[in-house]
């Protein structure tokens, strides 16, 4: 989600944090670098954070019910409550990678509001300081959601690479239905080049035959000559209609189709008709969405279907991929019919789930925290990021799931 940081320092927010001379009572509450789980410290009344020294106290809150999440304080004396014009407060919060974020503090009702938006992830080490009858109070604690450290190691092991988020080509894709096809070039039909009677035949249904290879003989009705009919192409023989003793005529005794020569055909609907192009980089994958390929568009036929109006499309299909494909198989494909420089996008395949948002994780030294991304165009290998990741940041693209469960395991906690 894109929440943008609007942040007025005050004077009096700068003046509290330098310290001021004034008596001064410090309370550390640092916690363990690895996520703290939700009931490892005392919460107050609004289910915050309680801090306290002495006979003060304050409870500290994100609020985010119907509004920007924001900083709600609420202060004590006695363990009663204190009116929020008595105290000022100014807090200090320091992120992943050294940003560091300030809040003012204005009484409002029964607290102190922040000046600004907390934004996601909840997930940093916060600096409080108090004024009050004279007195300042000092705290320190660590506030950590979906954060872990892995040693290099570990992470080599577990596959875990990275890379720098910055700009990237994201295309506008449609997707299609099609079907795998044997080129034209790639089929034969075997005929009798004379009428006449079949005295041998050497080709079977499904047998894989050379070009030049002899299939069948025939016994001229004219000259009562023999001659041999052999294959045109390499292939494999895919229709069989005659048998010896048969008499040829205009009907093929054999089909052959070489496997390897194959393409893809898609029914373009007329919305579409004027956006597909040759040469557009098409991503092709079967019905069961487990293999895929990447290819262009080789032809658009200029004639449409009658009844359909739909257009016809080809996509090659590379001879290396051509055993996982065959002819009749129903296919997908995405056509990539525009492209767009993106300021910032990062690798599809790097997105997560995390709570409600898509994430990726954020790599700093041997430390990986989320990252909750607003998108945009997606494309199976590049998605648009509009907001909550900087430029030139290094995030994780294979082996997320080693982080993720990592995060799971230490209790990641939304701290509020």
């Amino acid at each position: 989600m894109k929440r943008t940081l609007l942040f007025a320092s005050s004077l009096l927010a700068l003046s509290l944090l330098a310290g001021c001379g004034e008596s001064n009572t410090t309370n550390e509450a640092a916690e363990p670098k690895a996520a703290a789980a939700a009931d490892e410290y005392e919460r107050g009344p609004h289910r915050g954070r309680m801090l306290r020294d002495g006979d003060f106290a304050v409870e500290i809150t994100i609020f985010e019910d119907g509004v920007e999440p924001e900083y709600r304080l609420y202060p004590y004396r006695d363990g009663k409550p204190l009116a929020p014009s008595e105290v000022r407060f100014a807090l200090e919060q320091t992120r992943l990678g050294g940003k560091v974020d300030r809040f003012s503090f204005q009484p409002q009702q029964d607290f102190l509001r922040g000046n600004g938006v907390v934004t996601e992830p909840h997930s940093f080490d916060v600096k409080v300081r108090a004024v009050e009858g004279g007195r300042t109070h000092n705290w320190s604690y660590a506030s950590y959601e979906g954060r872990t450290t892995i040693s290099a190691e570990a992470a080599r092991a577990g596959g875990v690479q990275t890379e720098r988020a910055g700009s990237a080509n994201v295309a506008e894709l449609i997707d299609m239905a099609g079907r795998i096809e044997t080129t034209p070039e790639g089929r034969a039909e075997v005929r009798a080049r004379l009428p006449g009677q079949i005295m041998s035949m050497s080709g079977q249904l499904g047998q894989a035959v050379q070009r030049g290879q002899t299939l069948f003989r025939v016994e001229s009705s004219h000259s009562l000559q023999t001659y041999t009919v052999s294959a045109p192409i390499s292939g494999v023989i895919v229709e069989k209609n005659a048998n010896v003793g048969d008499t040829t005529g205009d009907r093929a005794v054999f089909v052959i189709a070489d496997p390897t020569k194959l393409h893809a055909e898609f029914f373009v609907y007329p919305r579409d008709a004027e956006r597909v192009r040759v040469g557009q980089s098409v991503r092709v994958r079967n019905l069961a969405g487990d293999n895929s390929f990447q290819s262009r568009v080789e032809a658009v036929l200029p004639t449409a279907d009658v009844a359909s109006q739909t257009v016809m499309a080809h996509v090659e299909v590379p001879a290396s991929i051509s055993h996982s494909f065959r002819p009749g198989m129903g296919v997908e494909g995405s056509f990539a019919v525009a492209e767009a420089q993106a300021p910032l996008a990062v690798r599809t395949k790097a997105i997560q789930r995390f709570r409600d948002f898509e994430v990726v994780y954020a790599k700093v030294g041997n430390t990986y925290e989320v990252r909750m991304l607003e998108v945009g165009r997606r494309t199976p290998e590049w998605t648009e990021v509009l907001g909550g990741l900087e430029p030139g940041t290094e995030y994780v693209t294979d082996g997320a799931f080693l982080i993720r469960a990592d995060i799971d395991k230490s209790g990641a906690s939304h701290d509020h």
